[in-house]
């Protein structure tokens, strides 16, 4: 027992951590191309600063999106507060079509109010910012060219909390898809100076707001979210072999899934959080394996000589995919649940592993190996069209935003392990480099 204390540190009063190393997010590649939009600073309303930058943060979010170039503060011809001060002649001449504004004020309970606007700037020009409409029979002023308008009462520690939100409803009221700001990533930091080397951390999807989950003397591996994202599947070599743990991040406690003889891998939960999918060698080669988390029955998926691994479940349920070697080098197959049958889906390239699939089925991301080396690129599943996204030496394990739009990953900068996020379009980039510590195995939760 003192030996699996001093093997293995769980986090219980973990929330309350800040890890001393947060993620800084470090663009590398701009988006020329994306949408101009102005995301004006809101007024502060109250002494002194406030507290959170809360339009840098938005137009953070956007920009990272690779959907939206937010204008510079310096660039931008004025600084409306509210529709009614907008000159939309002014930012049309920018070629910027929507506007968000907003104001920050103090109450007398110390809580922060937030009132924001998304303001469509061509309707609002071609209508004077009003436009008449029927209600009740009656011809009224409206205001349709306001397309969102909000109000918030937050605490100052959910300040930024909040800002992701907005960030949400401007993506999703602009692009039509649900935005994924308001999210966390985990992963696995590595720093050999310190008395628990192997660290499982969590985080916003930017690197700020990183809390410690557990610390351990021995290696911590493939962190994988629960739908709900209260749970957290990982695999851990505290007692000297792979054993694969389930932890509720937020009460601290944990159970031991899977301690098979020799590899215990890969945890990934099913699309309804009911099973865990896992890659075990206890019967020679590596195979995978479905385990019921309330029943404890283990179903085996591929069997054969071959070694099959990294399973990652359809959005359906019905099947997976996973890479196996059966063909010499590793490929991405996928198994029909239901039967068995299995089909081959990557074909350019010596390798391709490390394979996920978009929320809507549309697109593999994965691992591909080609002359330049290590690369995430994307695979269209209906027209095989092959897109390679980063241009890095070697990089790993991506894992894709709960909307599809962004992927994050391991790379190889300067000789470390660091994080990095690229649009699922390849043309926004950015590093999340620590300031102490090799980062691995990131891993992106569901939608809060």
């Amino acid at each position: 027992m003192k030996r699996w204390i001093m093997g293995l540190c769980i986090a219980l009063l973990s929330f309350s951590q800040i890890a001393q190393a947060e993620l800084e997010l470090v663009i590398t590649e701009g988006i020329d191309s994306a949408r101009p939009i102005g995301v004006v600073p809101f007024q502060w309303e109250g002494e002194g600063k406030m507290p959170s930058d809360i339009s840098a943060v938005i137009a953070s979010d956007l920009r990272r999106s690779g959907k939206f170039s937010p204008v510079a503060t310096s660039k931008m011809p004025q600084t409306p507060y509210s529709e009614d001060q907008v000159d939309y002649n002014a930012w049309t001449s920018l070629g910027v079509d929507a506007l968000v504004t907003g104001k920050v004020s103090l109450n007398a309970d110390g809580n922060y109010v937030i009132n924001y606007q998304l303001v469509d700037v061509v309707r609002g020009q071609l209508t004077s910012g009003e436009s008449r409409g029927l209600e009740n029979g009656e011809l009224v002023l409206t205001k349709d060219h306001v397309l969102y308008s909000g109000r918030a009462v937050v605490k100052k520690s959910r300040l930024r909390q909040y800002a992701h939100r907005i960030s949400d409803i401007v993506y999703e009221k602009l692009t039509g898809e649900k935005g994924a700001f308001l999210t966390r990533i985990a992963y696995v930091v590595i720093d050999d100076k310190a008395k628990y080397p192997y660290q499982l951390r969590i985080a916003d999807y930017d690197g700020f707001n990183e809390l410690l989950v557990l610390k351990s003397q021995q290696p911590l591996m493939s962190p994988s979210w629960s739908p709900d994202g209260s749970k957290l599947a990982y695999v851990s070599f505290e007692n000297k072999q792979a054993q694969i743990f389930v932890m509720d991040i937020y009460k601290g406690s944990r159970e031991m899934v899977a301690s098979f003889p020799r590899h215990n891998g890969s945890p990934r939960f099913s699309p309804d959080g009911k099973k865990l999918a896992m890659v075990l060698s206890k019967s020679g080669s590596l195979q995978i394996y479905i385990l019921d988390l309330e029943t404890k029955k283990m179903t085996q998926v591929t069997r054969g000589r071959a070694n099959n691994t990294e399973a990652f479940w359809d959005p359906n349920g019905q099947s997976m995919i996973f890479t196996s070697d059966r063909g010499g080098k590793p490929q991405i197959y996928r198994v029909n649940l239901a039967d068995g049958s299995t089909e081959r889906l990557t074909w350019q390239g010596s390798q391709n592993l490390g394979g996920q699939l978009t929320p809507d089925g549309r697109f593999l991301v994965m691992v591909h190996r080609s002359d330049s080396g290590y690369n995430i690129a994307k695979q269209d599943l209906k027209t095989g069209a092959l897109q390679i996204l980063t241009k890095t030496f070697l990089d790993e394990s991506p894992s894709i935003a709960p909307n599809g739009g962004m992927v994050i990953y391991s790379s190889v900068n300067d000789k470390s392990n660091e994080l990095s996020l690229v649009s699922i379009d390849g043309r926004f980039k950015a590093r999340l480099p620590a300031t102490n510590g090799r980062v691995r195995a990131p891993s992106w939760g569901p939608f809060l």
